[in-house]
């Protein structure tokens, strides 16, 4: 249950960055929300590493990566629906803890020298299925949390904990796969902080599900938040911009094992300081953007994060050496950090408290999309190269921000006040 809102401190009089952290519940599930998100990043580095270590070719880890996607592309939505309708709190304990599941099943079984494609694929589809009813409940809750004031700044804040875990997850997986335990090391440690996360979960109030709920099936309440989308255009368009941009663009993780071996002559295993470089970048511009969250500047500002993301892609595409490539990966982060930050404020501004689930697990469908599209991504890089298929993303990337531009600006004209409906 959330906190009263005669209890809640009154809004600040100016944007400050760290404004919802005053509210106590908040900041104890801000807290507890790096051991979550660590792993997840850790997962990919390693499974995309052991993954190309077992095939040695792109289309393994492209592979392991669709599997978790198909997951979330089935079930983001219900997992969304079921934020709305389901004690948060008990959602988020129950997931990690499958998620624990998951990754110590794959510590054991590559100790026992029996992990595969095969079975990475299927722990990789659980997961999915966990995180799709996780990342909805966990920016529901958030909202929850704090007053309506605060709302965009607590869902922006809870995306410190994602880019930060973006540095420190590629860091302790680099720093696993080249110690003695190596990548089984690194499925223990991921399994016992998803352990942590959710113990850290209970110091908050109990949450209780939605009045009223037994009422509806859940099914129906996933056909009413999908037409609550569907009819407002300005949050309809925002929803396809970040699904569309992210399900493109990001899918460049599953040539990076293969950039590094093929066209910077590097072992696979060299690739975290790419990812830790590019979550420098996302962490950098996370900071400098949360204070924008609950402002009128956060809707310009997210338009044209894609363009510094597609330009980060390029210049990856055409780095002429190992050291360059991890470079340009701090651009690739700043701007998908601030994309990814500035869409969970814009959204949650833009939507009704009671739909707020079911909205953000169709953001998530992005995400979806990337793990979908990583298997064609690979194939393409297997047939092209690395550096070709990174330079169409880039253009895939600009070619929807523009149009979503275009887009914004004819609604614009057309509801000066610029409503939703």
């Amino acid at each position: 249950m959330s906190e009263p809102a005669a209890a809640l401190p009154a809004p600040p009089a100016r944007p400050r960055t760290f404004a919802a952290l005053a509210v106590p519940s908040f900041r104890v599930m801000w807290a507890g929300t790096w051991a979550s998100y660590i792993p997840f990043f850790m997962s990919n580095v390693v499974n995309g590493v052991v993954a190309f270590q077992l095939a040695h070719v792109n289309r393994a880890v492209g592979t392991v990566v669709f599997a978790q996607g198909v997951a979330m592309a089935a079930l983001a939505p219900l997992g969304g629906a079921g934020a709305d309708r389901w004690p948060k709190r008990r959602v988020l304990v129950l997931t990690q803890l499958a998620a624990a599941v998951v990754f110590g099943s794959f510590a054991l079984l590559l100790a026992l020298e029996r992990l595969s494609i095969v079975a990475l694929a299927a722990g990789s589809f659980v997961l999915g299925v966990s995180v799709s009813f996780l990342g909805p409940a966990r920016q529901a809750l958030a909202a929850e949390l704090v007053g309506p004031d605060l709302r965009g700044n607590a869902v922006a804040l809870n995306q410190v904990p994602l880019t930060g875990a973006q540095v420190l997850g590629p860091a302790i997986a680099g720093f696993m796969l080249a110690s003695p335990w190596g990548a089984t090391g690194a499925y223990a440690l991921m399994s016992a902080l998803y352990v942590a996360a959710a113990l850290a979960l209970l110091p908050l109030p109990r949450s209780l599900g939605r009045v009223g709920a037994a009422e509806t099936h859940v099914l129906a309440d996933l056909r009413d938040g999908l037409r609550y989308v569907a009819t407002h255009r300005r949050l309809r368009l925002l929803v396809s911009f970040f699904v569309g941009v992210i399900m493109t663009g990001f899918s460049y993780i599953a040539v990076l094992p293969g950039l590094v071996e093929h066209a910077f002559e590097r072992p696979a295993e060299a690739v975290p300081p790419l990812f830790f470089t590019s979550a420098l970048g996302g962490l950098a511009v996370t900071l400098a953007t949360a204070r924008l969250a609950d402002t009128q500047r956060a809707l310009p500002v997210f338009v044209a994060m894609p363009f510094l993301f597609a330009a980060g892609l390029l210049a990856v595409s055409a780095a002429p050496s190992y050291l360059a490539g991890v470079a340009a990966m701090f651009v690739v982060g700043s701007g998908f950090g601030g994309f990814q930050t500035l869409n969970a404020a814009v959204i949650v501004r833009a939507t009704e408290p009671h739909y707020l689930g079911r909205v953000f697990s169709l953001t998530m469908l992005a995400f979806a999309g990337v793990s979908l599209m990583s298997l064609p991504v690979s194939v393409l890089a297997d047939t092209v190269g690395e550096r070709a298929t990174l330079a169409a993303l880039s253009a895939i990337v600009v070619a929807i921000a523009l149009a979503v531009v275009v887009a914004l600006r004819r609604i614009d004209r057309a509801q000066p006040s610029s409503t939703d409906t």
